[in-house]
């Protein structure tokens, strides 16, 4: 291990910075925050037309191992999703670099429990237990890895804002609430919720008129749900597509109002940028959002997928100024102290540091 006085050297394996997904949008937005010695090294796919992942993993064979013995890092970062062809590329690379001599930290980000509940476990937690450390988003998913017999130190983190998209937002001075605009940013899949949201503005759209509702994202289901919405006769419903940038944070600066139904998450980004911007969330049980979300005091949390539910839980907040103006204060400070990319980026090194100068 490095001494103190050194930096930290530290390889990351992430997909290509090109290619818009969540583990490379995690680390572009970490990319400037970090302290230590950090460099990415890119593998699969690189390009959205490049082919499959697979037809890269013999130069990335290569390619990994020379960093390895060029860059001499302390420690290997690897960020598979809990998935067959993730695992087994991730798994060569940390093989790799144990016979080579370098300690390996692995971070799941994606956490399919439907794969989860037919995988084989022996064969998971046999190459788990080879890594120094593991990093998940949900306790949740911690207590479903020690019950795989997986022993090594599992430590929880969270996915990031991206501190550019909050740059000049204040909101104590910026958010009014005079827009009465749901915001509903996610992919256009059945999974995220999407038509069950639609049913829940449907329901509140009938008391409260001047009430408008705000998809931001394109994916299959987008079709079919824009026809749902014009057989429902449903007025005041905008697709965007996909934004970024200035764009996105406008987004989250024109709506009043969070509404986020999905099946299932790890740690959906989209959630804390909507607390940083000060936007009660109205949200589900699911992955992270479990371990921090304080019900009432940042909006509505539920397992329920009935719409009703959201509907009833969001109606004094529409009728109730005072009360929606304190839960966005409290998102945005909370949001502001735990989830902006800087604080991130130095907890990911923190741990990281903290665990191998106790465990070598």
């Amino acid at each position: 291990m490095a001494k103190h006085s050194k930096k930290m050297k530290l390889l990351i394996n992430t997909p290509s910075l090109k290619i818009l997904g969540g583990v490379a949008n995690h680390y572009i937005g970490l990319r400037a925050f970090w302290t230590q010695n950090v460099k990415y090294n890119i593998v699969g796919r690189r390009g959205e037309k490049s082919g499959s992942g697979k037809y890269w993993l013999p130069w990335d064979i290569f390619k990994f191992m020379f960093r390895l013995l060029t860059f001499r890092p302390n420690v290997v970062l690897l960020n598979p999703s809990l998935g067959d062809n993730a695992l087994k590329r991730d798994f060569i690379f940390l093989e790799i670099a144990r016979r080579l001599g370098f300690k390996v930290v692995i971070f799941i980000h994606g956490f399919n429990l439907e794969y989860a509940s037919r995988i084989n476990k022996d064969w998971i937690a046999k190459n788990l237990n080879k890594a120094s450390m593991i990093f998940v988003l949900a306790n949740a998913f911690k207590k479903i890895l020690q019950s795989w017999e997986v022993t090594v130190p599992i430590r929880l983190t969270t996915t990031k804002i991206d501190d550019v998209l909050l740059e000049n937002f204040i909101p104590s001075e910026n958010r009014i609430f005079k827009n009465r605009n749901i915001l509903c940013l996610t992919r256009i899949e059945k999974a995220k919720g999407v038509y069950e949201t639609v049913d829940t503005y449907a329901i509140l759209k009938r008391q409260y008129n001047d009430l408008t509702l705000t998809f931001v994202g394109d994916g299959s289901e987008l079709g079919a749900l824009k026809k749902y919405v014009a057989n429902k006769n449903l007025s005041d419903v905008k697709f965007t597509g996909r934004l970024g940038g200035e764009a996105l944070s406008n987004a989250y600066k024109k709506a009043d109002f969070f509404l986020f139904m999905s099946y299932g998450e790890g740690m959906p980004t989209v959630v804390l940028e909507a607390m940083a911007f000060g936007l009660p969330v109205f949200t589900r049980n699911v992955g992270g959002l479990v371990d921090f979300f304080e019900n009432g005091r940042m909006g509505y949390i539920s397992d329920s997928l009935n719409p009703v539910d959201f509907a009833n839980a969001m109606k004094p907040y529409l009728e109730n100024e005072d009360q929606t103006h304190k839960v966005a204060l409290y998102n945005a400070q909370y949001a502001k102290e735990h989830f902006m990319a800087s604080s991130v980026a130095q907890q990911l090194e923190s741990n990281i540091f903290l665990h191998l100068r106790h465990f070598g």
